[in-house]
């Protein structure tokens, strides 16, 4: 890990990863708390994180019991696992893939604190690989599948996560869903064009605005809820 470095009243930074494919992400420290930057966009922050635990709780309170095996794409501040280990019953099996291999070092290290025993849960495996490749190669093989891997439904922070989104890449998720499986997408903004291509790859499609942190004001994300028909 690099030595922390003072980024003035911005915060201090405390690490860097680089991205596959190119790009690079910044840990810096506010105090006791952290975000992680892309440049200068703020792709989280440990004080607002409803609605990433959001996009768990809704997906799994639409699986109720039919839940057994969901995937994760993207471990980021681990506030989406956590969420979904309190909302999945003990016999579930819960992977996660990350791209990035520093973030899972970070979730070891400087945001320990922060992910407490998530990634010893014996319900966890963890996969340190591009998500869409777990897609692609399940058929029928997930009950809920929540995506928190880029700002929105494009490629921002890796171009090849244009892959999720497009139509063929959203056939390739609807085939990996059970009947009656939930495809969740955090964003930071809507996209009508979006939802209508999650109609037509055939979800049937919910959109839900979230505030980021505890209070009706906070600035609101966006959740989609693209469920599989059973």
């Amino acid at each position: 890990m690099a030595a922390a470095a003072a980024l003035g009243p911005s915060g201090v930074l405390i690490d860097t990863a680089d991205i596959p494919g190119g790009g690079q992400l910044r840990l810096v420290r506010h105090g006791d708390d952290y975000e992680i930057l892309f440049g200068e966009e703020q792709l989280m922050g440990s004080w607002a994180y409803r609605s990433e635990e959001a996009l768990a709780t809704l997906a799994c309170a639409r699986l109720g019991r039919r839940a057994s095996r969901v995937l994760i794409g993207g471990l980021g501040m681990g506030f989406t696992l956590a969420a979904a280990r309190s909302a999945l019953p003990a016999s579930a099996t819960i992977v996660v893939a990350e791209l990035v291999p520093k973030v899972v070092s970070w979730a070891h290290g400087p945001l320990a604190s922060i992910h407490g025993n998530s990634l010893g849960d014996p319900r966890v495996s963890l996969e340190i690989r591009d998500v869409h490749d777990v897609i692609a190669e399940q058929r029928a093989g997930f009950d809920a599948i929540m995506l928190d891997v880029d700002n929105g439904p494009d490629g921002l922070i890796n171009l090849a996560n244009d892959r999720l989104y497009c139509d063929w890449g959203l056939r390739d998720i609807y085939a990996s869903l059970r009947g009656g499986g939930v495809l969740a997408i955090w964003s930071a903004y809507s996209d009508p064009a979006f939802s209508s291509r999650l109609r037509k790859a055939g979800f049937e499609v919910e959109e839900v605005s979230i505030p980021s942190g505890d209070t009706e004001e906070d600035t609101r994300h966006l959740i989609w809820l693209a469920v599989r028909p059973d």
